[in-house]
């Protein structure tokens, strides 16, 4: 049985890692099929603190899991089908690793941004494609850029564009958009923002040099249309990664996990979490791994605090 298991690999995961190691608590970090989440898709990360001259996303991923072995942290890969909360020590079942046993539990599973799954987009994520204006948009300085969505996040994206770009394009399949009406106020007074709306997207098109544009339908007319665009960005929202936890986790509306206000802690006591599968506002490399660091130490202290006792238990 371990001290504590880590679900996920993300630079929540991986921070949560190095702290626990470091204390050693001997930490397992349990990898899915995409080690180092989202930001070993990203090329260049110029926003974590540390790195004047920026770092690849897979590089930056591929340290912190270093870092983390070399406190002692160890690392399996394997498929969290299912995890029963109901008692202790917690009962996890992985695919390739069986049941697994854990005293606590840091999950840092984070979420999925959704595509459209049109031709185009998922080969061209970080040659144009992006699901993170924050991330990315320094990159696309004077150049036309898309933002497919029509939600408050789509229009917070395309506003936070418009410091970068020349143009921003909103392409929304509905003649009427989701957000908030002082959202849409506040971009529509934007003189950079252009609107393409009743435009459902068909293909993100691209050269040997990355995108040139998005195929788009209009939907009163029923042409096909191309708009050009050097950057795609989709923000059409984001899914937890929750769904093996089966509701025993108190989550918001959305799904994202809800933690004690300024803990890592959840409903149940010994499971924390961490990163962007409890954080739907931020969703950044930096945020997460600070709330990997607070998982770790809030993870600590429990298992502290439940030796104590079997301590004085035993001795009585």
């Amino acid at each position: 049985m371990y001290k504590t298991i880590i679900i996920g690999t993300g630079p929540a995961g991986l921070t949560a890692a190095i702290y626990l190691a470091r204390a050693n608590m001997k930490p397992l970090v349990i990898e899915g099929p995409q080690p180092g989440g989202q930001l070993t898709t990203t090329t260049d990360v110029e926003n974590f603190p540390g790195f004047p001259e920026g770092i690849m996303g897979p590089v930056l991923m591929e340290n912190m899991r270093k870092q983390a072995e070399r406190f002692g942290a160890e690392f399996r890969t394997g498929w969290v089908n299912s995890v029963d909360m109901s008692k202790r020590p917690f009962k996890l079942q992985v695919d390739g690793l069986g049941e697994l046993e854990a005293e606590s539990l840091v999950l840092s599973t984070g979420a999925s941004a959704k595509y459209l799954g049109i031709p185009g987009e998922q080969d061209n994520v970080g040659r144009g494609v992006s699901t993170c204006a924050t991330c990315d948009g320094f990159f696309f300085r004077n150049r036309e850029i898309i933002v497919i969505g029509g939600g408050d996040s789509a229009l917070e994206e395309a506003g936070f564009l418009t410091r970068f770009a020349s143009k921003v394009t909103v392409v929304h399949r509905r003649d009427e958009l989701r957000a908030s009406k002082i959202m849409q106020d506040r971009v529509r007074s934007n003189e950079k923002v252009e609107w393409a709306l009743n435009r459902t997207p068909l293909e993100v098109i691209t050269n040997e040099m990355g995108v040139t544009g998005l195929k788009v339908r209009n939907n009163a007319t029923g042409e096909d249309e191309i708009i050009p665009a050097t950057g795609v960005f989709v923000a059409i929202g984001h899914t937890p990664n929750t769904g093996f936890l089966a509701g025993q986790i108190d989550t918001d509306e959305n799904g994202y996990i809800l933690v004690k206000p300024g803990t890592s802690e959840t409903n149940i006591p010994g499971v924390f979490a961490c990163g962007d599968v409890q954080d739907s506002r931020y969703r950044q490399a930096i945020t997460a791994a600070g709330s990997g660091c607070m998982a770790a130490i809030d993870c600590e202290k429990y298992i502290e605090a439940l030796e104590h006792e079997q301590k004085e238990l035993t001795a009585k």
